[in-house]
């Protein structure tokens, strides 16, 4: 597939949840992906969650969890993804950044989980600040697969 158009990055709606919980599936085979109904959850509860559009098409999105205030702040990646046939333009990065943006806004410490096998996130985790500080022995189901806790300090 050729990309001619222009990624835009901006907020996920409700109505993305389908196409989200599509492109889960694809995402993490062998675990347990996210419903259409958990993006509609984190989503109407005013989490930052931004989506990746592709002449309007959804073709990534990603949020941010809020799980402690000022003054030592905390936020946690929820959710990255890339439609793997859009991967290789930057989209991924530019969706961190966003959340990244809100994280910094609140001069929060930032933590995600990352399976210790998906070395292009742990790279691009670590391009933006984030160091390994934990290992989570079967951490993703029902796979059993191992993950990293990354965490980035505050901005």
């Amino acid at each position: 597939m050729t990309d001619t158009g222009t990624v835009t990055i901006g907020p996920l709606y409700r109505a993305d949840a389908p196409r989200c919980a599509e492109l889960e599936k694809i995402l993490f085979p062998g675990d347990d992906p996210w419903s259409a109904q958990s993006f509609r959850d984190e989503v109407s509860r005013g989490l930052p969650y931004f989506a990746a559009r592709l002449d309007g098409e959804l073709v990534g999105y990603a949020g941010l969890g809020v799980t402690a205030g000022p003054p030592q702040a905390e936020a946690e990646v929820h959710t990255i993804g890339v439609d793997p046939a859009h991967r290789g333009r930057g989209i991924g990065r530019r969706l961190l950044d966003a959340l990244l943006q809100v994280a910094d806004e609140l001069h929060a410490t930032v933590f995600l989980e990352v399976r210790t096998d998906n070395e292009p996130a742990i790279g691009l985790y670590e391009t933006t600040g984030f160091a390994v500080v934990g290992l989570r022995k079967r951490y993703y189901r029902p796979s059993g697969a191992d993950a990293y806790t990354m965490k980035r300090d505050p901005r």
